[in-house]
Order: structure tokens, then C-alpha cells, then sequence
């Protein structure tokens, strides 16, 4: 099985090389934990070996991703004016947003996909339309929204939703999630993890003042569950 690199220190050994390709994982923690410099890892890994990147942001705008990629030492701002990297801020309160982020995904070519994070897009409303759209995907219609009666899945409709998307482009893809602290779930939805091909799960120690990382599963790869 082909193995793309993750660009995080350490991780390439204990994933057998790499996340498998076209996969996607789940990245997820607390606030603090290092999700979106995980992800950044990610993309710097793609870019610097040539592959165009995606990065979907659905809760902060793009100058502010670029300043905290660069002070973090991640030269983002070259990456965008290369054409190498894409990051795309997407409004959720619209209702173009579904739009919006499957014609990038499909029509992009990219090699790479992050989504950080999945959680508003989880929470958005669904809005219903009685057509195909010209990417080809099934819009949900009312016989089938008439169905989903409970909020479990409504959220796997939206990640389903998104996750087949990603599927069809034929990326590699990281979608990132929240686990609040009172939380026993890996992910804010508690759907996520069953969805995606592999769940890491970052957290950090503040008594030993380190962060931790715990491969909870990857598909057709061998794993230690040591952090």
C-alpha cells in the first residue's frame, strides 16, 4: 500500500511510512492540543514534496491562518502565492457553503485535504434542494430529510456527506474535531471516529509540560496504542 508522509517528527515510523493513501483521518483533542499545527505539519509535508494542498477553514479567516503558519515557521504565504496551497475560509451561515467546499474538493486536483475543523460544518443546518448539483452530488431532498429524526443523524449526514466528497476527489485528507474535557467520545460529534479511516488523538500533560499523541486506529496499518 502506497504511504504518504505525515511531516510530523516520529509519526512515519509508527504509521509503517505514513497515512495510507486517499485515506482519511481524524485528528482530534482538546483546545491546546496541537490540531491545527498537526495539520500544518501536513500541508508543509505536501508542498514541500510538490503535491497541491487544500486547507478548508470554517472558523478563522485566511490572513490569520498564513500569520500563524509563518510564525510557527511553516511559509505558508509562499505556498499560496506559488499556487501550491489553497486555503479556503468558508462561511457556514451561508448556504452556499456546502457548495462552496465540494466544488473546491472535486474540481481542485488536490493531493492533500484539511478541514480544520469539522465541527461548525457538523452544526449547520441542512438545506434542502430538489436537484442534482453540476458536480454530481445528491443534495439532500425532503422524502429523505423527513427521515432524519434524530441529532446523531443529522451529524452523520453531514460527515457522510463531506467524507464522500473527499472520497470521490481522491485526496489524502485531514478533518479535524474538538473533544471537549467532559466529553468520553474522541470527537465533539461522537460520530467522526467511526467514519473515518484512522483517529489520532492529541493531548498534552501539563505536570510533565508535553503534548501527547495516541494512534487510536488506522485502516490496513499496524499501530502501537502508546502514546
Amino acid at each position: 500500500m502506497e504511504r504518504i508522509r505525515t511531516g510530523v517528527e516520529g509519526l512515519d515510523e509508527i504509521l509503517s511510512g505514513g497515512f495510507p493513501k486517499e485515506s482519511i483521518t481524524l485528528v482530534s483533542g482538546p483546545p491546546g492540543s496541537g490540531k491545527s499545527i498537526f495539520c500544518y505539519q501536513f500541508i508543509n509535508q505536501g508542498v514541500n514534496e510538490g503535491k497541491r494542498c487544500l486547507l478548508v477553514t470554517l472558523d478563522r479567516k485566511v490572513d490569520k491562518i498564513i500569520s500563524q503558519a509563518e510564525e510557527l515557521g511553516f511559509p505558508f504565504r509562499a505556498s499560496v502565492d506559488s499556487g501550491m496551497l489553497k486555503i479556503l475560509y468558508v462561511d457556514t451561515n451561508k448556504r452556499s457553503a456546502y457548495d462552496t467546499i465540494l466544488r473546491e474538493i472535486l474540481n481542485g486536483g488536490y493531493e492533500r485535504i484539511v478541514i480544520d475543523s469539522i465541527t461548525p460544518l457538523i452544526e449547520m443546518p441542512v438545506h434542502l434542494k430538489d436537484t442534482v448539483s453540476s458536480d454530481g452530488i445528491d443534495f439532500i431532498d425532503p422524502a429523505e430529510f423527513n427521515n432524519l429524526d434524530t441529532d446523531i443523524t443529522l451529524k452523520r449526514f453531514h460527515l457522510k456527506y463531506i467524507i464522500d466528497a473527499i472520497e470521490s476527489a481522491g485526496g489524502t485528507a485531514l478533518i479535524t474535531s474538538e473533544a471537549p474535557f467532559d466529553s468520553s467520545g474522541v470527537s465533539r460529534d461522537t460520530i467522526s471516529e467511526f467514519l473515518a479511516d484512522g483517529v489520532i488523538f492529541l493531548n498534552y500533560d501539563p505536570a510533565m509540560d508535553r503534548r501527547k499523541l495516541t494512534v487510536i486506529k488506522m485502516r490496513n496499518t499496524p499501530h502501537t496504542l502508546k502514546t
